[in-house]
C-alpha cells in the first residue's frame, strides 16, 4: 500500500486541473463540488489504508521512503522526486485529507450561487496538493516546493473575492510577510547542503547525530529554519498576515487555520527535531516566542468583536502554544496539538461561517446573541469546540494543553508555566465571551420589519461536517490519555521512533506518574472553569461590568483593541518609508531621472543630428554636386595619404 501515497497526492491535482481547465464549462455545482470533494476523500480513504498498513508492522521498520524520479541532478545535490512515510507524515496526510474532505463538503452549501465556484475548488483542491507535498517530502527541497506551494494557494483563496480591495490587500499582505520568513528559510536549507553536502532527511538527520551539542552552525541553521517557521505559522513578529486573512471565504479560514497552511511551521520544526535537539539556544528562542505570541495573541482576543478576527487571534496564540511544547523539547506534544487543534478549530470556523451565513453576512457577534434557539445544531456543535479549546476533559484539547504544560513544568520553567496557564485561561474566557455574545443572552438583532435578520439551520451539507468534527473534537484527544489518568501515550509510542534520535540527545527524563502531575491536572481545568464561569457572569448575567473595566483601564483596553498597535508600527517604521522612498528615489529619481533621461536623451540626440543631416536632402542639385566633389576628394586624400 505504501507505493500508492502518490496516488494520495495527485488525486487533488487532478481535481484542481480539471476544476480549473472545464469547471467554468460545467457550470453545474453538484458536480463541481463532489468532483473537488470527491478526489480529496478519496486520497484520505487511500491514507487510512496506508495507515492501516503501517500499523501492522514492527514499530521501528514503519518507515519507507517511495522514489519516483530523480528531480535535480546538479554539482553536489543530487534530489530525487521522493514521499517518506512515516508515522508524522501518515498522521499530518490524514489530518489534511479527513479535515480537508469534511471542510470541502461543507463548501459546497457555503459556497453555492457563487460566480466562482469552479475556480474555488480549483485553488482548493490545488491547496491540499501543495501541503500533501510539504508533509510527506523525504526531503528539504521538496518540502521547500510545497511550503511554497500553498503560500501561493493562500493568496489565490485569501483574495478569492478580487473585485473588493480589502481581500486584495489582504491576500498581498499574507504572501509579502510570508516571503520574508522564507528568506530566512532559504539561507536555512543553503546551509544545511553546505554543512551536510545533501538535502534529504535522513542523511542530514544521521550525520547531524554525532555532531557536538550546540554546534555553531546548526544554531544558525535552526534559527534560520525558524525564522521560516515564524513567518508560514504566524508568530511574533509576522502573525499580521493572519488575521486579515479571514478576508477570504469561511472555509479558506478553516483550512488555512486549522489543518494546513499555518501548521507548517510547526511540522517543519518537529521534523527536524534532531537538528534542534542540538541547538539548545535555539529551542529557548523557540520557547519564549511561541509563549509570548500565545499570550500577546490572548489578550488581543479578549476586545475583538468581529466573530472570526476572535477565532483568528485564537489560532495565532494556539500556535505559539505548540511552539513552546517544540521549545522545551517535547516535539510529540507539539504534534499532538495540532492534531487535536485541527479538530476543534476546523469545527469553531465552520460554526462561525454557519452563524454568518444565517445572519446575512453579520460578522459583528455585539449585534447578535441568542441565537440558540435558531441555530441548535450550529450551537451544539459550535459550544463543543469551544469547550475543547478550553481544555476542559474529557474533551480532545485538555488532553494535549496538559501535556504542553507537564512538560514546561518537568522542564523547570516555572515562569513559562505561569504564563502558559495564564494564556489558558484567557482561551477559555475569549471563548466563552464569543459563545455568550453569539449564542446565549437576548437577541441584538433586528426581529422584524424592514431590514430584519432571518437566522436560520444551515443546509445538510454544513452541519454534518460540523457533526463529524464535533465527535472528533470530544474524543480524538484520547490517544494522548496521560499516565496519572490510566492512558497510555498512545500516540507518543506511535510518534517515538521519528523523535529517537532527538529523544536520545535531549534524554529528557520520564517523569512519570505523581502528585504534581495530579496538581497540575487539577490546576489546569480549575483555571479553564474559571475562565468559562467569569465570561458567562459578565456577559449574561453582569453585562455592565466589561463596560466598567473597559472605562476604568481604557489605555490598555484601547492598546488591546487596536492589536498593540502593530500594524500602524509597520506602517509607520517599514512600509510607509519603503512606498514613500520608491516614490522619491526609484521612480522620481532612478526611473523617470535616469531611464526616463537617458530614452529622452537618446530621443532628443537623434533629433539635433536628424535636424541638421536632413538638409543635405533638400532638393538643390549643385548642393548635392558639392557633396560629391568634398566625397571624391576624402576618397582620393585617404587613399593617397593614408
Amino acid at each position: 500500500m505504501y507505493n500508492l501515497i502518490g496516488l494520495v497526492v495527485l488525486l487533488p491535482l487532478i481535481g484542481a486541473a480539471l476544476n480549473g481547465l472545464i469547471g467554468w464549462r460545467i457550470k453545474n455545482e453538484k458536480i463541481i463540488g463532489a468532483f473537488g470533494s470527491g478526489v480529496v476523500g478519496l486520497s484520505f480513504f487511500i491514507a487510512v489504508l496506508i495507515f492501516i498498513e503501517m500499523l501492522g508492522r514492527d514499530a521501528m521498520n514503519r518507515m519507507e521512503i517511495v522514489e519516483y524520479f530523480n528531480w535535480i541532478v546538479a554539482g553536489g545535490l543530487d534530489t530525487a522526486f521522493a514521499y517518506q512515510v512515516d508515522q508524522l507524515s501518515i498522521l499530518m496526510t490524514l489530518v489534511v485529507t479527513g479535515v480537508g474532505f469534511l471542510i470541502h463538503v461543507y463548501s459546497i452549501g457555503y459556497m453555492h450561487g457563487d460566480p466562482g465556484y469552479w475556480r474555488y475548488f480549483s485553488y482548493l483542491n490545488l491547496f491540499i496538493f501543495a501541503m500533501l507535498n510539504l508533509v510527506l517530502a523525504d526531503n528539504f527541497l521538496l518540502l521547500f516546493l510545497g511550503w511554497e506551494g500553498v503560500g501561493l494557494c493562500s493568496y489565490l483563496l485569501i483574495g478569492f473575492w478580487y473585485t473588493k480591495k480589502f481581500t486584495g490587500d489582504a491576500a498581498k499582505k499574507a504572501f509579502i510577510v510570508n516571503r520574508i520568513g522564507d528568506f530566512g528559510f532559504l539561507i536555512g536549507l543553503f546551509l544545511i547542503f553546505i554543512t551536510f553536502g545533501t538535502l534529504k532527511f535522513e542523511p542530514v538527520f544521521l550525520q547531524a547525530s554525532v555532531m557536538v551539542l550546540g554546534e555553531p552552525v546548526l544554531f544558525w541553521i535552526t534559527l534560520m529554519l525558524f525564522v521560516g517557521a515564524v513567518g508560514k505559522s504566524a508568530q511574533i513578529p509576522l502573525f499580521v498576515w493572519l488575521p486579515d486573512a479571514m478576508a477570504g471565504p469561511t472555509p479558506v479560514s478553516a483550512l488555512i487555520h486549522a489543518a494546513t497552511m499555518v501548521t507548517a511551521g510547526v511540522y517543519m520544526v518537529a521534523r527536524s527535531a534532531t537538528l534542534y535537539a542540538l541547538a539548545p539556544l535555539t529551542l529557548e528562542i523557540v520557547a519564549v516566542i511561541g509563549l509570548l505570541t500565545a499570550v500577546m495573541a490572548a489578550t488581543i482576543a479578549l476586545t475583538q468583536n468581529d466573530i472570526k478576527k476572535v477565532l483568528a487571534y485564537s489560532t495565532v496564540s494556539q500556535l505559539g502554544y505548540m511552539f513552546l511544547a517544540l521549545g522545551v523539547g517535547a516535539f510529540w506534544v507539539g504534534i499532538f496539538h495540532v492534531y487535536t487543534h485541527a479538530f476543534f478549530k476546523a469545527l469553531l470556523f465552520l460554526g462561525s461561517g454557519a452563524v454568518i451565513h444565517a445572519m446575512n453576512h453579520e460578522q459583528n457577534i455585539q449585534k447578535m446573541g441568542g441565537l440558540q434557539k435558531y441555530l441548535p445544531k450550529t450551537y451544539l456543535t459550535f459550544l463543543i469546540g469551544a469547550i475543547a479549546i478550553a481544555g476542559i476533559p474529557p474533551l480532545a484539547g485538555f488532553f494535549s494543553k496538559d501535556e504542553i504544560l507537564a512538560y514546561v513544568w518537568h522542564d523547570g520553567s516555572v515562569i513559562l508555566w505561569i504564563f502558559a496557564a495564564l494564556t489558558a485561561g484567557l482561551t477559555a474566557f475569549y471563548m466563552f465571551r464569543l459563545v455568550s455574545l453569539t449564542f446565549w443572552g437576548n437577541p441584538r438583532f433586528k426581529e422584524h420589519g424592514e431590514g430584519a435578520a432571518h437566522p436560520h439551520e444551515a443546509p445538510a451539507t454544513m452541519t454534518i461536517p460540523l457533526i463529524i468534527l464535533a465527535v472528533l473534537s470530544i474524543v480524538g484527544g484520547w490517544v494522548g490519555i496521560p499516565k496519572a489518568l490510566g492512558g497510555g501515550l498512545a500516540i507518543k509510542e506511535f510518534l517515538s521512533p521519528v523523535f529517537y534520535h532527538a529523544d536520545r540527545i535531549m534524554a529528557l527524563p520520564e517523569h512519570g506518574v505523581h502528585s504534581v502531575d495530579y496538581i497540575l491536572i487539577v490546576l489546569s481545568v480549575v483555571i479553564a472553569a474559571a475562565g468559562i464561569y467569569l465570561a458567562r457572569t459578565w456577559y449574561l448575567r453582569k453585562p455592565d461590568v466589561p463596560n466598567r473595566i473597559a472605562k476604568k483601564y481604557s489605555g490598555v483596553y484601547t492598546v488591546l483593541n487596536n492589536k498593540y498597535y502593530v500594524d500602524e508600527l509597520y506602517d509607520a517604521v517599514i512600509v510607509n518609508p519603503t512606498v514613500k522612498g520608491s516614490r522619491r528615489l526609484l521612480w522620481r529619481g532612478f526611473d523617470v531621472g535616469i531611464i526616463d533621461g537617458i530614452v529622452n536623451g537618446l530621443a532628443k540626440l537623434i533629433a539635433v543630428i536628424s535636424k541638421y543631416g536632413r538638409k543635405v536632402q533638400v532638393g538643390v542639385v549643385q548642393g548635392y554636386a558639392v557633396a560629391f566633389v568634398f566625397g571624391i576628394v576624402f576618397i582620393l586624400y585617404w587613399l593617397i595619404f593614408r
